[in-house]
């Protein structure tokens, strides 16, 4: 592939795991930590009693953490992407948990690490430089810097992973894990779309992804999970990562093979004008798979002609959605509208929230005494963690079990709402047990990959 071609299917590639757009962001490498300590700020979120407050803290016990400060890292994309999800994230929570004291009385610094799609590894080298740890971000080539993190002995708290040399690898503390080495986390929501909502569908699957090594990938594992559930690939096909001008020729495949039900990789963009190109054609499929990466404001607008005419659906794997009633949602929305007015609240966002939080009670827990051990351990004691109820519970003490549970989004043109997909866990579906692949997509990296070992982490 030419450079040029390459950065193109790369910024594609980009688009696509940074998950919903948010507002644009800017350049700059640190956010606001707030303004200080508020006699009415609550360090409590959702059922967390005592995430932030004062303290007494008083020694440097490691890398970026003096007696009155921490320094973390927060990865994003922005500088490429104009996606400020995981910026706009870091500026709400450390605003609200500085004004309520602090991590036991030490000031939470968010430096924004901006890989700019390109620059992971540079980023990364910077923050082993400075960081406690890195918390609440992503980076769609985040592979590229977990050597590196692992030679500093850096824990990540992330919001999202996308390569598989970081999905699972060691010092990752994952709050919302949404993949799983070896797991397809996917399998609940699309055995439901085949068994339980449309079963014809079964026998007339098919998929779509772009021309990139990074979503050909999730391609590939997405034949083999929904061949195991039973079913039946008719189409498969690529597109150029870039984009297609004209749909037509993909849409008349679509319906000449007689696809029922339609996996899509690639930008919601692409999938509101491949599904224009359908609705003109008379052909409507029994569901399309949309992806998370859809759902946000921005494709209801784009595929506004089609919502009535196709059925959109988006697994949020277990992330309570905007939409309901769920109380810890509420708070985080109100938490944005004072910190961060006029910035949309994303899926990563929400991701990365969860995060932050996992990070503050561990780090609260080693009292003065902070350090990447101590930080690593109370983190890994979580064995149901929600998030303060913002999603469904993960025990992250085992890392290498995927949480079943799945919740459903569909696309009307009344808004995102939730499915019919038979919830048996208050929001959450959890009655599908996990799928393990059999094929060999990739491994993450270890400690012991750079001649390390948790013993080395102070």
């Amino acid at each position: 592939m030419k450079p040029t071609k390459t950065v193109i299917a790369l910024a594609a590639v980009a688009l696509l795991a940074a998950g919903c757009s948010g507002r644009e962001g800017g350049s700059s490498t640190e956010e606001s930590s707030g303004g200080g300590t508020s006699s009415t700020a609550s360090g409590s979120f959702g059922d967390l009693d005592d995430v932030c407050g004062p303290g007494d803290a008083s020694s440097a016990t490691a890398q970026g953490v003096t007696a009155d400060e921490i320094q973390v890292g927060v990865f994003t994309d922005m500088g490429f992407t104009k996606q400020s999800e995981f910026a706009d994230a870091a500026k709400v929570f450390t605003s609200w948990c500085n004004e309520a004291g602090g991590i036991g009385g030490r000031t939470i610094t968010a430096n924004i690490r901006d890989a700019k799609l390109m620059e992971v590894r540079q980023r990364m080298l910077e923050s082993c430089r400075e960081d406690f740890a890195l918390v609440g971000g992503g980076a769609a080539l985040d592979g590229l810097g977990v050597k590196e993190r692992l030679n500093c002995l850096l824990p990540s708290f992330p919001a999202q992973i996308a390569q598989a040399a970081s999905v699972g690898a060691d010092l990752e503390v994952s709050a919302a894990p949404t993949q799983v080495p070896g797991y397809d986390p996917y399998f609940g929501y699309r055995t439901w779309l085949m068994k339980d909502a449309y079963p014809a569908s079964a026998a007339a699957v098919g998929i779509i992804n772009g021309d990139s090594p990074v979503t050909k990938n999730l391609g590939d594992q997405a034949v083999e999970s929904i061949t195991a559930g039973g079913g039946t690939f008719v189409y498969n096909d690529l597109y150029p990562a870039s984009g297609v001008s004209d749909w037509t020729p993909y849409a008349q495949s679509i319906k000449a093979k007689g696809v029922k039900g339609l996996v899509f990789y690639g930008q919601f963009a692409q999938l509101a004008k491949l599904e224009d190109v359908l609705t003109s054609m008379d052909y409507k499929l029994d569901w399309i798979d949309a992806n998370s990466n859809s759902y946000n404001a921005s494709f209801l607008e784009l595929a506004a002609n089609s919502l009535d005419a196709q059925n959109n659906y988006a697994d949020l794997g277990g992330i309570a959605p905007l939409e309901s009633d769920n109380p810890a949602t509420k708070e985080l929305v109100e938490l944005f509208d004072k910190y961060a007015p006029g910035s949309e609240i994303t899926l990563p966002a929400i991701r990365a929230f969860s995060a932050w939080l996992l990070f503050a009670k561990s780090a609260g827990a080693c009292g003065d005494d902070l350090t990447r051990a101590c930080l690593l351990e109370q983190a890994k004691a979580q064995t149901e963690w929600t998030g303060g109820g913002l999603q469904a519970p993960v025990d992250i003490s085992t890392p290498t079990v995927p949480q079943p549970c799945f919740n459903v989004e569909e696309a009307t043109p009344d808004g995102w709402t939730a499915a019919d997909f038979g919830p048996d866990n208050g929001l959450y579906r959890c009655d599908v047990a996990p799928y393990k692949y059999t094929g060999d997509y990739g491994k993450p990296l270890t400690l012991a990959d750079v001649g390390k070992s948790m013993s080395d982490v102070g």
